[in-house]
């Protein structure tokens, strides 16, 4: 029998991670849950309390601070034996599986170049909830500088974000998605490393679905897998919102160099700006993390 472990992040998820948990089980189907790994930052509500009290194989690792979402990834994968399974699934802990989702996303696996697999994200509500995404490209930023992410992701290929309900039909490998959901094949675990902890929040993701393309392994998706992803912050508070958009940039010049990487500035700079002026708020937060490096977050909050 299939088994596959499970590495949850949580940061006073109180409110949400027994719905996770208690989605798992229906969730694996007829795969077998080996560990389910709760890796807490810290947190002062009573998450590590609901993870013990869980019907379920869970370990509870604490980090002892705040270390970010990276962090906490590679603190739970390294409480496995990845001898012992055949995918690790990171989660978010305000997803909640649908029934048999894990099946269809250990299937992707099973194919020669698949690494990691996601699946369809919807809202509470049953709606789509775009997930994934193209290559990050200084044409892609300044489409969406000019008209917005959403609605470049609409027409063909000339945004970053896939908007379009049509590309969510058909199964298919994408550049990147959101690491609210990711099976991982051990392999490919082994094979590209630990997450890199410096982004703290968003674009860790990014990071690793690229490395591993390098390594020849793609980020493949399954719509027969169904998740709900309540959704976080990032866009409605200001300072996860500029830590998102200095991280984009900052990995986009890590892996283009200083002059790619200065045009790509300017255009998330230029996108930011125009939306600031139109009274967003987590845009002007942006923009000043964007133009002063020392208001950038370089720890998370205790």
């Amino acid at each position: 029998m299939a088994r596959v472990a499970v590495v949850i992040v949580t940061y006073n998820s109180a409110d949400v991670l027994e719905g996770c948990l208690a989605s798992l089980t229906a969730g694996a189907g007829e795969v077998q849950l080996a560990d389910v790994v709760v890796a807490d930052n810290a947190s002062k509500d009573d998450s590590t309390a609901i993870a013990d009290r869980a019907d379920l194989p869970v370990k509870v690792v604490q980090l002892g601070r705040n270390a970010g979402y990276a962090a906490a990834v590679n603190a739970g994968i390294a409480a496995l034996d990845l001898d012992d399974v055949d995918g690790v699934y990171v989660l978010n802990p305000d997803c909640r599986l649908r029934p048999g989702a894990i099946a269809p996303l250990l299937a992707c696996l099973r194919e020669p170049g698949r690494g990691i697999a996601v699946p369809y994200m919807v809202n509470p509500d049953g709606s789509l909830q775009p997930s994934l995404r193209r290559m990050p490209t200084v044409g892609r930023a300044v489409v969406e500088a000019v008209i917005g992410g959403e609605r470049a992701g609409r027409l063909g290929t000339l945004g970053e974000l896939v908007t379009d309900p049509r590309d969510y039909a058909r199964p298919g490998a994408f550049a990147w998605a959101t690491g609210a959901a990711m099976l991982i094949s051990p392999r490919v675990v082994r094979e590209v490393g630990a997450w890199d902890e410096s982004f703290l929040l968003y674009s860790e993701e990014t990071d690793y679905c690229l490395r591993a393309a390098d390594l020849g392994w793609s980020t493949w998706y399954e719509p027969a897998s169904v998740i709900e992803h309540i959704g976080g912050d990032s866009g409605v508070n200001p300072m996860l919102a500029a830590l998102l958009v200095v991280n984009k940039v900052r990995l986009y010049r890590r892996r283009h160099g200083r002059l790619s990487g200065l045009a790509y500035y300017l255009a998330v700079l230029a996108g930011e700006a125009l939306r600031a002026l139109a009274g967003r708020r987590t845009s002007r937060a942006s923009v000043t993390a964007l133009l002063r490096p020392s208001r950038r977050l370089t720890a998370l909050p205790r």
